[in-house]
């Protein structure tokens, strides 16, 4: 897979998405930014900062995914695979429903999922070693570079969404001391029903994760 590399990008999931839609660029490819300067967080909040942290998003083709992948939980499955990826440096990272990075209670990183066409493009951000955005930092000793290149590894394997949401419906119940916005409002998990699609049964609504 392509890489293409910035020292700076207002936002690398704008940037791929524009290029996509101009022709410019095709899938498979990553964009990955040593700064960001308006990156796109959950609820239309930004998310930026500066070097030593990871500002990356990648373009894959929809008939490459795992054909069991429900497209509502592409954030789930391609967050999770980043998850796999930094548990190698820190067994405390986790991933809240639907696409936050935790590091024990403290959110560290997102990730965001577009369709385009037939392509779906992810952008994460994470934390790594300076608390940015109003969150904490995982301090892991990585580049950048060099951990998009081990997400891009362990993704290409593209493990079946039943191998992913086997593991998540284990790590969801971390998830249930916190709560979620949905339609403005902050809705607890504690109750919530995780299902086999990676929706969410909150109070009889049937929430999905695709943003």
């Amino acid at each position: 897979m392509e890489i293409l590399s910035f020292d700076l990008l207002p936002s690398t999931q704008n940037y791929l998405i524009e290029q996509l839609k101009a022709g410019q660029l095709r899938a498979p490819i990553a964009v990955i930014a040593l700064e960001q300067s308006a990156g796109i967080g959950s609820r239309d909040n930004e998310w930026s900062g500066g070097k030593g942290n990871f500002f990356a998003s990648i373009a894959i083709l929809q008939d490459q995914l795992p054909s069991d992948l429900p497209l509502s939980s592409a954030s789930i499955y391609f967050a999770y695979i980043m998850k796999q990826v930094l548990f190698e440096y820190h067994e405390h990272i986790w991933l809240k429903w639907p696409n936050d990075f935790y590091l024990n209670d403290e959110k560290v990183g997102g990730a965001i999922t577009k369709k385009i066409d037939q392509t779906l493009v992810c952008g994460i951000g994470i934390n790594l070693n300076n608390n940015q955005n109003g969150y904490s930092a995982l301090c892991v000793d990585i580049h950048p570079q060099s951990l998009l290149q081990k997400y891009i590894c362990a993704l290409k394997k593209f493990p079946t969404w039943k191998q992913i949401f086997s593991e998540y419906r284990v790590e969801f119940e971390l998830s249930r001391r916190f709560s979620v916005h949905i339609e403005n409002q902050r809705k607890s998990l504690s109750d919530a029903l995780l299902e086999e699609d990676g929706s969410l049964l909150i109070n009889g609504m049937k929430v999905y994760s695709l943003r």
